[in-house]
């Protein structure tokens, strides 16, 4: 993976694939222009069919502009620093407060989702959660924690969540008025 800079859509990344047969123009979430090519394709080979292709991309692709992507890249940094700081610390002081186990902790930034909880014990945590107030940045973490013991969302597993959060109801509702996306 490789990236340049353009006039127009800010930093351009370049995915290579040993499976593409052909050049494809995507938006990444993160409002990046990203275009996916063939291994062994080079960026000016890259640049070039930017350059053909300009005024159809500025058509048909929602691009952002490249001043808000880099604002946006900015504050995830941030973020990403303060969650850092701050999340493992709670994930292991709500773990070992209720005796849970978890194998790692992954920090993401996902669009959709505030935390998941991997098979093999992985939970991942979205640094958007340094954006919410602490309480329910508390309940994701223990969602996540109760998923250890409880794949699913069976009344079992809310009543475990509810033994460590008695507000969950509450926090799940005002969670929604937040967004996991940065």
């Amino acid at each position: 993976m490789s990236s340049f800079i353009d006039k127009d859509f800010g930093e351009v990344v370049v995915r290579r694939n040993a499976w593409s047969t052909q050049v494809k123009v995507s938006v990444a979430t993160s409002g990046k222009l990203t275009i996916s090519v063939p291994t062994g394709t080079s960026d000016f080979l890259a640049k070039r069919f930017l350059n053909n292709m300009r005024e159809d991309i500025k058509k048909k692709l929602p691009i952002k502009d490249p001043s808000t992507q880099r604002a946006r890249d900015a504050q995830k940094k941030i973020l990403m620093k303060k969650a850092r700081e701050y999340l493992p610390y709670r994930l292991d002081f709500w773990a070992t407060k209720y005796g849970y186990q978890y194998s790692s902790l992954r920090l993401s930034h996902a669009n959709t989702r505030w935390g998941s909880r991997s098979s093999s014990g992985t939970i991942s945590l979205n640094i958007g959660l340094m954006n919410v107030p602490e309480p329910l940045r508390d309940y994701v973490i223990l969602h996540e924690l109760a998923h250890i013991n409880h794949m699913d969302h069976s009344s079992e597993f809310w009543a475990e969540v509810g033994q460590h959060d008695p507000n969950y109801k509450r926090h799940r509702e005002q969670l929604k008025h937040f967004s996991p996306g940065v």
